[in-house]
């Protein structure tokens, strides 16, 4: 029995079926038992990016009085951050509107207040919120760039944990859009270093092709049933509770490829039709980040990668989005945020919106269950944020940040209230150590948040 099951852990990390199809498997109990080293999944990290900020008042607690103050944008940045300046900890009793889709989650969860990043004049600010984001290098550090842009955080936690899985980080994306009016500055969040883009793939099709396929679509369309076959003996190896979760691991690679098809079905309907937006922009949105969202989940769930990054749209382009359920005809979330007193309603529900696809997204993980060590969400870092902290007035202070998961690692149900001018970068240090990165500073960071460390 020893010798099979150290055959089957040799076999752990990939199955080939014909056609040169790959595919990884989910963390399995009888797998690890045979490996001292695979005794428990790796602890990963993931980024969930929400371009423009949120309207505060129903995103922070205690803001649900404020309105928005008139004047020069530029004048009132700082105006809106309503943050106490003293530090505290408590527990995350009653969740906001925006925050209310995670209910189910609030013992799961941490919402942090009071990050900032400070600005660096003579770029725009969409662009600098956005790819800066997870590298928070102090204005004017970075020689020969307008931004204060470096290696983010996700590579340099991949240096660490990503040398062993097939993709060291994997960057998703949920602009669909092809009119690039902006540069890559609006439209990334991950950076290998300063001007070294890490592309994002922006297509499921794609991704699923770069995850799951070397092969054409015709090829790869069946991949799960040719795999399946080269796993029959596998499968009779394994104990009842890891068969039941190996089948339900290919259940969902077949469920994601039906949903692929119908978006693929709905491009080409669509295209018949005479729209002036590209047709991406008609396809509904939850649909198509929640398709990516189940891509992003299989990777780590398989161990193709430990690191993502997920950016929900990009800063500050115009093209509007179709939002099912929310709007009757298209709207862009940059041009509605300029417009908040008279589109406040409308607002809060695409904030909700985002908030809802991201509870998606924590549900999804803690389904996953990973034997005693609870389940892929227990064992994953899995951060909401945006490098705004209100898309009206383009503040930089008092970030909107929700971490989620962590499992015996990360103190969560909780409302930590960081002193004023804590810097965004001593959260980013303190993932970079959970992440088991031995670093004694990260960008301008002062100290890691302890309250947040088990």
């Amino acid at each position: 029995m020893i010798n099979a099951k150290i055959r089957l852990q040799s076999r752990r990390r990939f199955l080939r079926g014909v056609g040169g199809s790959a595919l990884a498997l989910p963390w399995l109990e009888g797998l690890a038992v045979a490996s001292p080293v695979q005794a428990a999944p790796p602890l990963r990290m993931a980024h969930y990016y929400v371009p423009i900020g949120v309207v505060r008042r129903a995103f922070f607690p205690g803001e649900a009085g404020d309105v928005i103050p008139k004047g020069n944008l530029g004048n009132v940045m700082k105006s809106l951050g309503k943050q106490d300046p003293k530090f505290f900890a408590k527990p995350l009793d009653e969740l906001t509107p925006t925050m209310a889709p995670l209910d189910a989650f609030k013992d799961r969860v941490t919402l942090v207040t009071g990050m900032d990043r400070t600005f660096q004049q003579g770029t725009d600010v969409h662009a600098q919120c956005a790819s800066c984001y997870l590298s928070s290098a102090p204005p004017f550090a970075v020689k020969g760039s307008a931004w204060p842009l470096d290696r983010t955080l996700d590579h340099i936690v991949a240096d660490h944990v990503g040398t062993r899985t097939p993709f060291p980080t994997l960057e998703f994306s949920c602009n669909s859009h092809r009119d690039n009016k902006e540069s890559i500055y609006f439209d990334n969040i991950s950076w290998f270093g300063t001007g070294h883009l890490a592309p994002s793939i922006r297509d499921p099709r794609k991704m699923y092709r770069r995850l799951f396929s070397t092969t054409e679509i015709d090829q790869y369309r069946n991949i799960t049933d040719l795999v399946l076959e080269d796993a029959r003996d596998l499968r009779l190896d394994l104990g009842h509770s890891d068969r039941q979760k190996f089948t339900e691991y290919f259940d969902s690679l077949r469920s994601i490829e039906k949903q692929l098809d119908r978006l693929e079905t709905m491009k080409s309907e669509l295209a018949k039709v005479d729209f002036e937006e590209p047709t991406e922009a008609h396809m509904p949105r939850g649909q198509y980040i929640r398709v990516m969202g189940d891509l992003m989940v299989v990777a780590l769930q398989t161990g193709l990668t430990n690191v993502t990054t997920f950016m929900i749209g990009p800063e500050r382009w115009d093209t509007p989005f179709l939002y099912e359920d929310l709007f009757d005809s298209p709207r862009s979330h940059h041009q509605m945020s300029h417009n908040q007193t008279k589109m406040i309603d409308d607002l809060v529900k695409l904030d909700q919106f985002h908030m809802q696809q991201f509870a998606y997204l924590v549900q999804k993980m803690d389904a996953v269950q990973e034997g005693e060590s609870g389940s892929l969400l227990d064992n994953t870092i899995f951060t909401y944020g945006s490098g705004l902290g209100d898309g009206s007035t383009h503040q930089y202070n008092d970030l909107p940040i929700v971490v989620a998961g962590g499992g015996k690692r990360v103190r969560s149900g909780q409302h930590i209230n960081m002193p004023e001018g804590t810097p965004l970068a001593n959260l980013w240090l303190t993932q970079a150590r959970l992440m088991g990165v031995d670093l004694d500073r990260f960008a301008d960071s002062t100290d890691e948040i302890s309250s947040l460390v088990v």
